[in-house]
């Protein structure tokens, strides 16, 4: 309980030391022209647990939000279920999410667990896969998330 009380005064302290990390109202993490995941392949998070940077080659559209993938054949995957392959809360830090606030994650930082992958911020200040590997409860984290998420995924923040 204690790391979640340090961790809580630490997120505060990251959002109000500037807003470079927060996003805006939609529900998707994406840059100006709707591109998801920086580039990276959802494919490749879920089918083989790595981050690839997709190419401009292989991609697809799904609701507005641009996916890149590495490869015609994960371009077809992702194209036969895409919802399979979308991020967790949108393509934002799962912590973040947690904690109640939106960060953009770094694309490598992540963990896939029960057919789902969760992204994380990570700077020089705050490394938050970490930070969720060490309260070694994936599924309460996860439900306090998923409840934060109804909120979040129509905020600024």
């Amino acid at each position: 309980m204690k790391i979640i009380k340090n961790i809580s005064i630490l997120i505060i302290a990251v959002m109000t030391a500037g807003t470079a990390f927060s996003q805006d109202k939609k529900a998707n993490n994406i840059d100006n022209s709707n591109i998801a995941l920086q580039g990276y392949s959802p494919v490749s998070y879920l089918d083989l647990g790595i981050a690839q940077r997709g190419i401009k080659d292989h991609k697809s559209e799904h609701h507005k939000v641009i996916y890149y993938f590495t490869s015609a054949e994960q371009k077809k995957k992702f194209d036969k279920n895409p919802s399979k392959y979308l991020p967790q809360y949108g393509g934002y830090c799962a912590f973040g999410v947690y904690a109640g606030a939106k960060f953009r994650p770094d694309p490598n930082k992540f963990i896939v667990k029960d057919g789902k992958y969760f992204l994380y911020l990570y700077n020089l200040e705050l490394d938050a896969q970490q930070l969720w590997l060490a309260e070694n409860n994936h599924g309460g984290l996860v439900n306090k998330a998923n409840m934060n998420w109804e909120k979040l995924r129509k905020t600024y923040n």
